[in-house]
């Protein structure tokens, strides 16, 4: 593998995208043992991978552990998709368009780029805060590569019933929903309220902890959510949306990756 297809380095781990198929085809193994053989979702094929038609249009980030044996694909350890806007005007939108009108935002924001961030997996033995911050070392790289302004994507509760998770979900409703003109709804057929609880019984402390680290470390980051969440029963997940303009980072969390990105991202 070149150095210049490295995106992020912390320690043994290496992020860097898919080279070619036998890869692309690896990150789905890695996303169908977590998403359905941990998660519980529900496969649509006998084939034991994670696929659908967005895959052939996205780019695969990989973390890699050097210090396993065996060939490239056989040190992968976790995955994000992502898909440019350029690609998914080529696909016939974004994915997440299925569960929010992801369509109109990006319509009132014709000067701006977006990214869709999804499919976001890691193995067991490596969800640890170094891996997380490595994969954002390779998105922030990503990111400067293709001069994008604005993150978005699904994020995940575990479970169909958001009541389970009426404290994070109720603080995102109250103190994170994007405003104007970030905001965002759940399509009306699927919209799921996520204010669940009043705004002054929401304990901040309780519901942050309660938070999946992944929507954890999008708050910490600045990101805001849309309104609603969606119940999606093929994976067995809550979802809720999220907005991150890239001018609302926090200075210190861009100091913080970006740091390290910058001799990666040219």
């Amino acid at each position: 593998m070149s150095e210049e297809a490295v995106l992020g380095r912390i320690g043994p781990l290496e992020v860097r995208l898919a080279q070619d198929p036998d890869e692309i085809a690896a990150a789905q193994s890695i996303r169908f043992r977590v998403f359905y053989q941990e998660m519980g979702a529900k496969p649509g094929s006998l084939e034991e991978r994670d696929a659908d038609r967005f895959d052939a249009v996205c780019d695969h980030l990989l973390v890699v552990d050097i210090s396993l044996p065996g060939a490239g694909r056989d040190r992968i350890v976790g995955t994000y998709r992502l898909l440019t806007q350029e690609n998914a005007v080529a696909a016939g939108g974004f994915y997440s368009e299925e569960e929010f009108e992801l369509k109109a935002l990006v319509a009132r924001h014709p000067k701006r780029r977006f990214l869709e961030l999804g499919r976001s997996c890691v193995l067991p033995a490596y969800r640890s805060k170094r891996t997380i911050e490595l994969l954002w070392q390779g998105i922030w790289a990503y990111c400067r590569q293709r001069n994008v302004d604005v993150m978005t994507g699904c994020a995940s509760f575990p479970g169909t019933v958001p009541a389970a998770h009426a404290e994070p979900l109720s603080f995102l409703a109250h103190f994170c929903r994007a405003d104007a003109p970030w905001y965002v709804r759940a399509r009306a057929s699927r919209y799921a309220a996520m204010d669940l609880m009043p705004r002054e019984a929401v304990n901040a402390k309780a519901a942050l902890a309660a938070m999946p680290p992944l929507i954890k470390g999008y708050l910490r980051l600045g990101a805001r959510f849309g309104d609603g969440c969606v119940v999606d029963h093929d994976f067995s997940t809550t979802d809720v949306l999220v907005v991150l303009p890239v001018e609302a980072i926090s200075e210190r969390y861009i100091a913080y990756y970006g740091a390290e990105a910058e001799r990666f991202a040219v």
